[in-house]
């Protein structure tokens, strides 16, 4: 007997820009509490790369487990709002840290994706352990790829593969490097056939690196449907339209010319 899913035409996310307090998971968390406060109504809230503690992998011992303070948090903002949340944190499991995107759906079924593509430059896998495998989340009957920060960087990973509709990256990214995170959005976003939303931090965390943003959401053309302000913590929400997706894939269907491999 098959199951019938229902999809929902419009789905609203909210998508949060916001400052981070060093390694103060209570600051954080009274902080993001404020913000989401105004939110009305929402199918989705984004929040950044480590919204807890802001991007610090040597400080594992900050670290939490599933039945912590953080996702515990989690879990009373989607019961609140009566919305999906996600956001990237360290997790504790099996002697290992790991940096993990944790996804509550509406019904309150809890997914994760821990980060695969670790940051070498500044040793992230030193600390961190490597996640494996993706995640593929079914919300409102759409089919939602969310991944972290540097994953951005890596097309192969983010391949579209299983016809999802909606990527998204939860970032930590500077402001040294902010070009190539506005090119690789879009770029994203054209190869996938898909909508693709970047959430990023703003101000300046404890090792003096800058963060100033772009948030940014395209569509499946590459066409930037809005960019948040430069350097300001802002609560944005997006309608988005997955008939205007499915209409675009069938003008121009380049998915179906994909081709098809595996990685050795």
């Amino acid at each position: 007997m098959s199951t019938f899913v229902s999809m929902k035409e419009i789905l609203n996310i909210t998508l949060i820009q916001s400052n981070l307090f060093w390694e103060d998971v209570n600051k954080n968390l009274a902080h993001f509490k404020q913000l989401i406060s105004n939110i009305s109504e929402t199918d989705i809230i984004l929040l950044p790369e480590m919204f807890s503690t802001s991007f610090c992998p040597k400080s594992i011992h900050l670290a939490e487990t599933m039945d912590g303070k953080t996702v515990s948090w989690m879990k009373e903002i989607s019961k609140n709002k009566n919305c999906a949340i996600a956001g990237s944190l360290m997790i504790k499991g099996n002697g290992k840290v790991y940096n993990r995107l944790v996804w509550i759906s509406k019904n309150g079924i809890i997914k994760t994706y821990d980060k695969h593509h670790l940051f070498s430059l500044i040793k992230e896998e030193e600390t961190i352990a490597k996640g494996e495998g993706r995640l593929i989340v079914d919300e409102e009957g759409c089919k939602i790829f969310p991944l972290i920060c540097y994953d951005l960087r890596f097309p192969v990973f983010s391949r579209n593969n299983v016809d999802y509709d909606i990527l998204i990256y939860l970032a930590n990214w500077p402001v040294k490097r902010i070009d190539a995170w506005d090119t690789l959005l879009k770029a994203r976003a054209i190869e996938n056939q898909c909508y693709t939303i970047g959430v990023n931090r703003v101000g300046e965390d404890g090792n003096g690196v800058s963060f100033n943003g772009h948030t940014k959401v395209f569509d499946a053309f590459g066409k930037e449907l809005f960019s948040a302000s430069e350097n300001k913590e802002e609560v944005l929400q997006i309608e988005i339209s997955l008939d205007d997706l499915k209409l675009k894939r069938r003008q121009m269907n380049f998915l179906q010319d994909r081709d098809d491999f595996k990685l050795l």
